[in-house]
């Protein structure tokens, strides 16, 4: 980040100026990712009946919020430098862009699978995959400049860089926000999730179903279950659990079991 700072100052490139401040939301962004992580990694307690385990939706979603920022300044600056071009010094930028693609690969590797897995993670290595990108995207404009001596091409690779900002900063976001709001995860669906339970031998019926995430990898379910007067109301709770977790991948799961005849009852009491 600080070479390429000084390098971009150098060579009057904005592509490189734009990487070095999407670096620095990068250290922050991996710093906050890490935090988050050890510290969803404590034990519930007190009023933290789930622990810290969401503190890594809130680190995607505030890293998500950063690249939409970042993305902005790199917009507004590209513009004023599309409308008066500065000299850029295309053998530094070549030079510096390559060097970055080369910490990249290996960043972006050690990423990779752990952000299937997490939220968090995955923001961290989007953070690291678009500055691979961008680095390649500078890289070409270095050349660019070098043989054309057109410097606007430098501008136009920020715009790159801002464009990469502001996708990754849309699916952080979103996927953020659909588990803040308690949204169903994406491959669950609630409607065929209720069929399931209803199919069930036994089952009458299944209401004030939920699916929720409470964090990356993290689906829950609760619901209200009627069974058939005289079932076995444990032995049916165990099958259903079971199923659900067969099926659908739902380890934590609390239903509530009643017997159709006596909820019945205290719905025509009520």
């Amino acid at each position: 980040m600080a070479a390429e700072l000084v390098a971009g100052i150098l060579a009057g490139s904005l592509a490189l100026l734009a990487d070095a401040g999407h670096m620095v939301s990068d250290a922050g962004a991996l710093a906050f990712a890490l935090v988050a992580a050890a510290m969803a990694s404590r034990p519930a307690g007190g009023r933290w009946t789930y622990g810290f385990r969401r503190l890594e939706i809130l680190a995607a979603q505030a890293n998500g919020i950063t690249l939409a920022l970042v993305g902005a300044w790199i917009v507004y600056a590209a513009v004023r430098r599309l409308v008066s071009p500065v000299e850029v010094e295309g053998v530094v930028v070549v030079a510096v862009a390559g060097a970055g693609i080369a910490v990249n690969l290996v960043a972006t590797g050690l990423l990779a699978r752990a952000s299937r897995e997490s939220l968090n993670v995955r923001g961290a290595f989007l953070h690291v995959a678009t500055d691979l990108a961008a680095f390649v995207g500078t890289a070409a404009a270095g050349a660019l400049v070098l043989l054309t001596g057109w410097d606007r091409f430098d501008p136009l690779a920020s715009l790159l860089v801002a464009g990469l900002c502001f996708w990754a900063a849309y699916h952080l976001i979103g996927e953020s926000t659909r588990i803040f709001l308690e949204v169903s995860p994406r491959e669950i669906d609630p409607a065929e999730v209720g069929r399931a339970i209803a199919a069930e031998p036994g089952v009458v019926e299944a209401h004030d179903l939920h699916v929720w995430t409470l964090t990356s990898g993290f689906p829950v379910l609760s619901a209200h279950v009627l069974v058939e007067p005289g079932a076995d109301c444990h032995a049916l709770r165990r099958r259903l659990e079971a199923m659900l977790r067969e099926r659908y991948d739902l380890e934590h799961t609390t239903l509530q079991v009643d017997h159709a005849q006596g909820a019945l009852a205290i719905a025509r009491r009520r």
